[in-house]
């Protein structure tokens, strides 16, 4: 060996002692070594040593040198996550000895380990001196933590750098919506974003869904000079966790599932053919070990309560796109072994990524040009809000709220004081179309001001089920209101009224609860509550004011009786901006309208707007319709209209037809979803009373939310009520062109009409005024 060759080697043996003397100090450390290595590492990015974009790729270099030397020959795919980051950090680790080692000299080391043990040393990091968008986010969590405690004095010179970290976390984490970005960067700390880290299972983003419940429960927790009452005590969010969005990607990769990826660019008719088929494979698909892992973690820290598995794409909740109900959710009630929790667990988890190819969700996409991006499913995890009532689970409210009011029912009522849809029990029954069933709306400017007038109407339009967890059996159940209420239910008295035959009672003492075929869910004493009423009414006006857009939120409440007031505490599930809908000004009615050409007249629920032009009417006869002689002629109906609405895309046509429009009880409506409809400009909605049920309207549904995102105005004609009316001859008796569009279709003119209105009104087009500020409505030939 040289002499030079020699020096080479001495050195290089000096310098691996100094590597292995840093090792064996920071041994000492076990948990202070990870602070004091983040410190090394800044100390070599600062001086210039290293620059920190360098330093990562060469510890992933390493990394994957290191898998293949423990025998992996497709490292990027054969190891889990998991492994992955903690084999990473090891390498990072170990790159920073090595760096320090050859570069500085042993005293810094120790003034580092200094400064850490007596919590010195803050004025080093007041200069960010690496790329955040490229450094490792241990790196980031370190440094802001750093940051968050200096003195507000040191703070004022970092803000900006700290504000930098926060951004990057939330746009890798969180969501990289700007919109979202804009309004999250002011409020998220970094022990926020610590604790959806650590909170969260695999890699990738958190999603639409649990990103905007974060959020809103941040704005929250700020006073505001206008809010009417401070909401902080009374606000929570459910015990949550989220899986990442990659971890969707591995699952597809794992288990040969990107072959249906394609499906977003077939016909209808194909996706939905399919449709089956691709549910079962992703229900046989299965998960990593690190995952399944970290679920049975979950599992153990949640104990037996009853869990909900949420969808959380990419894509929910974000401004202007919420797919309000396109995506599946499903309730773990969580009671049984271990095993048979986890297998419930995975197997919802499994029917939410399904839902990703759900044909309905598929066409929103496609009509909210959303169809090219690349939709990626996260998943939230929460604990199913309520307390136990016998050997059943749910919360003593739920429902949705409206910072907006889109529907007037009296002209005392002010839009901008916003409405909520409310049940007992599990919010299932607020946010869907259900059926013979009507939660409780209340007008939150005047909330004792009800749609409906007379005790046998008020009976008659509450809600008569109840959506729950059952303990005993394991399950999710819809069951009657009378089988689960009584006496001893500690929150009765602000919920039901006791029905005296001539009138309605509130209940003043248990003993005035009588049978429970008399109460009836009436929510009276909420409504004289001005604590809950200003309560909600302040929590939607501050999302609204921080959004700077209409929201809607669901939300589920925990009443703690009490004299002579009630304690009330909201729990946020959900927040979403409705920037699609157009709040329109004043609105007037024509004047001097012929009866000739009055097409429809309609004076309750109007909403505000204005749809001009209309070429085609659709109109399904609710007489003939309820002569159908069979379901499967109903179920066709609904293919038909699906099918117009295909034939019209780019026509300004409006759908008119009978009660309710996509319900799912074929008795009361035309079972059509979104993806029936979506070319509509309005829904004209005809109640039927069928053996003494009337349908309901769609406000405040995930069907409603549809349409307001859509624009779609819904419009409900109700015969009977005041002035509404139809022109049944120009309806009934006008030629009708559906043959022509749909040759195929020819065999149920008997039921659905097309009427070319310019055809046959001498090229005047159909125009619908609303005036929902004076509750009149008109559709004339113009």
């Amino acid at each position: 060996m040289s002499p030079d060759a020699q020096s080479r080697s001495s050195v290089d043996v000096q310098h691996q002692h100094k590597v292995l003397g840093i090792y064996l100090e920071l041994a000492q450390y076990p948990i202070l070594a990870r602070r004091i290595r983040e410190r090394m590492r800044q100390e070599l990015f600062d001086k210039g040593i290293v620059e920190p974009e360098a330093f990562e790729a060469e510890a992933k270099k390493k990394a994957i040198l290191s898998q293949q030397r423990e025998g992996m020959l497709e490292p990027f795919v054969e190891e889990p996550a998991v492994l992955w980051n903690e084999r990473l950090a090891l390498v990072r680790d170990q790159l920073t000895d090595f760096y320090f080692a050859y570069n500085l000299p042993h005293s810094r080391l120790e003034e580092i380990i200094h400064s850490v043990l007596v919590g010195r040393g803050v004025q080093q990091g007041l200069v960010l001196s690496f790329n955040p968008e490229l450094a490792p986010w241990d790196l980031l969590f370190a440094k802001g933590e750093e940051f968050e405690s200096l003195s507000l004095e040191e703070q004022s010179q970092v803000r900006h750098h700290l504000q930098e970290i926060i951004v990057v976390l939330i746009k890798g984490m969180i969501s990289d919506q700007l919109a979202f970005v804009r309004v999250a960067k002011e409020l998220f700390t970094i022990q926020d974003l610590k604790y959806i880290w650590r909170r969260r299972i695999g890699r990738g983003k958190i999603g639409g869904k649990a990103a905007g419940m974060l959020l809103a429960w941040k704005i929250l927790q700020l006073l505001h000079e206008q809010d009417a009452m401070d909401v902080r005590r009374h606000i929570s969010i459910p015990e949550s966790y989220f899986i990442g969005a990659d971890v969707f990607y591995d699952f597809l990769s794992t288990n040969d599932l990107n072959r249906y990826l394609n499906q977003k660019y077939k016909p209808r008719e194909e996706m939905e053919a399919d449709y089956p088929s691709i549910r079962a494979a992703y229900l046989d698909g299965h998960f990593p070990g690190d995952i399944i892992s970290s679920l049975e973690r979950l599992l153990g820290e949640m104990g037996d309560n009853p869990l909900i598995v949420r969808s959380s794409s990419l894509l929910e909740d974000n401004f202007g796109t919420a797919f309000a109900g396109k995506y599946d959710s499903f309730f773990c009630p969580n009671q049984g072994t271990l095993e048979d929790n986890l297998a419930a667990l995975l197997d919802a988890i499994k029917r939410v990524y399904a839902s990703t190819l759900n044909p309905d969700a598929l066409l929103y996409r496609q009509h909210m040009e959303l169809l090219d991006y690349d939709e990626r499913m996260a998943v939230l995890i929460q604990e199913v809000q309520g307390t136990r009532y016998r050997d059943y689970f749910f919360p003593a409210l739920a429902g949705v709220g409206y910072s907006r009011n889109p529907f007037r029912w009296n002209p005392k009522i002010r839009r901008e004081d916003g409405f909520l849809r409310l049940v007992w029990g599990l919010g299932t029954r607020a946010v869907d179309r259900v059926d013979n069933d009507y939660p409780r709306t209340i007008a939150l400017s005047h909330p004792e001001l009800r749609p409906e007038v007379g005790v046998s109407k008020i009976v008659k339009y509450s809600q008569h089920f109840v959506d729950l967890v059952d303990l005993k059996e394991d399950v999710f159940k819809t069951l009657p209101v009378r089988e689960v209420i009584a006496d001893d239910y500690p929150a009765l008295r602000y919920i039901v009224s006791v029905d005296k035959g001539g009138y309605l009672a509130p209940l003043i003492s248990r003993m005035d609860a009588g049978n429970a075929d008399d109460l009836v869910l009436t929510f009276e004493q909420l409504t004289r509550d001005k604590q809950f009423i200003t309560l909600i009414k302040t929590i939607l006006t501050k999302l609204e004011r921080r959004y700077k857009w209409p929201v809607d939120i669901e939300f589920a409440v925990d009443i703690q009786p009490g004299y002579p007031y009630a304690e009330y505490a909201v729990c946020l599930l959900q927040c979403r901006p409705l920037v699609s809908q157009e709040w329109v000004g004043d609105i007037e009615i024509p004047e001097g309208i012929s009866e000739q050409d009055l097409i429809l007249r309609a004076c309750k629920l109007i909403p505000q707007g204005v749809v001009s032009e209309v070429r085609y009417i659709v109109y399904v006869d609710p007489v003939k319709y309820s002569q159908v002689p069979d379901y499967i002629t109903k179920l066709e109906l609904a293919r038909v209209i699906g099918r117009l609405n295909k034939r019209l895309e780019g026509e300004r046509f409006i759908l008119m037809g009978p009660g309710r429009w996509g319900s799912s009880n074929l008795d009361l409506g035309v079972k059509v979803t979104y993806a029936d409809i979506y070319n509509t400009l309005a829904l004209v909605e005809i109640p039927l009373v069928r053996e003494g049920v009337t349908a309901e309207a769609s406000y405040g549904t995930h069907f409603f939310q549809d349409l307001v995102e859509t624009g779609i105005f819904p419009l409900p004609v109700i015969l009977g009520e005041g002035d509404a009316m139809l022109n049944s001859k120009f309806l009934t008796e006008s030629p009708d062109v559906l043959a022509e569009l749909l040759p195929s279709d020819a065999p149920y003119v008997r039921y659905v009409r097309v009427i070319d209105v310019p055809a046959v009104a001498g090229e005047r087009y159909l125009e619908i005024v609303m005036d929902g500020e004076h509750e009149r409505a008109v559709g004339y030939l113009k």
